[in-house]
């Protein structure tokens, strides 16, 4: 007989799985970055983007769900999701900072150019 995964569980998988994605899709960013494809890193990051956010929005609807009178044990696989998810999306605010620092030395360098 198939054991029923709760909730906290199948959210905390949930989570792991959108930020690993949304991780990787970094890494591709950072990997851009360091080739001198900004626009490709911009698309690495916007997917990063997308990615985090549904993972984001698995972890509010499960806070939201304690509010809302569920019941629920605390999870060490859900805790573990929650760092997950804040350390990738930390790497994403990074790669973004990264984007916005090559551009500017992109385009002065242009301008240098033409002078």
């Amino acid at each position: 007989m198939e054991e029923e995964i709760d909730k906290t569980t199948q959210d905390a998988m949930t989570i792991l799985i959108a930020a690993g994605e949304a991780r990787n899709e970094c890494k591709l960013a950072y990997e851009a970055i360091a080739s001198g494809d900004i626009a490709l890193a911009e698309e690495k990051i916007a997917a990063a983007d997308a990615k985090i956010l549904e993972a984001h929005h698995v972890q509010t609807d499960h806070i939201q769900g304690v509010f809302q009178g569920e019941k629920q044990e605390y999870s060490l696989l859900f805790s573990h999701a929650q760092d997950t998810l804040m350390v990738i999306y930390s790497e994403i605010i990074t790669a973004k900072q990264l984007i916005q620092v090559f551009k500017f030395f992109d385009d002065r360098i242009k301008k240098l150019e033409e002078h």
